[in-house]
């Protein structure tokens, strides 16, 4: 796993309760593993934004993670609200895929994530600002 450098970043994480804490190091992996995989990213930031972890590049739309205690059982990916995003993923694996809203993918603590439709929707917020004009960001 790559190591957090920012220290509020860190510290935000070690926040987690013990229950999700594995499962929100996961995601910010899957994040980190496709930003990698992508290859065609220059500049890749990892932050924390309005008090969650954020990921962007510098071609994309900002992704946000996070858990909240009113939603135990949940955890959350947030995307830009204005962007197609979320409902491309709705056209593209809205069966697979819990999404709410225009902004947001859930996930159960207990749950299995499907890595392979995460990694593609991830893809494409990546790479936003050179997709958007095409239909279905050019899924």
């Amino acid at each position: 796993m790559k190591p957090i450098i920012d220290k509020k970043l860190a510290e935000k994480f070690e926040s987690y309760p013990d229950f999700v804490k594995s499962q929100m190091y996961a995601l910010r992996e899957l994040i980190i593993e496709t930003a990698v995989d992508c290859d065609k990213f220059e500049a890749f930031e990892e932050s924390l934004k309005w008090g969650e972890p954020s990921f962007v590049t510098q071609y994309g739309s900002p992704i946000r993670i996070d858990w909240k205690s009113k939603r135990a059982n949940e955890y959350a990916m947030y995307f830009h609200c204005q962007t197609k995003l979320v409902d491309t993923f709705k056209e593209l694996y809205g069966e697979n895929l819990k999404l709410e809203g225009n902004r947001a993918m859930i996930f159960t603590v207990d749950a299995v994530i499907p890595k392979k439709e995460l990694k593609h929707c991830i893809s494409l917020a990546f790479d936003y600002h050179r997709l958007k004009h095409l239909p279905l960001l050019g899924a």
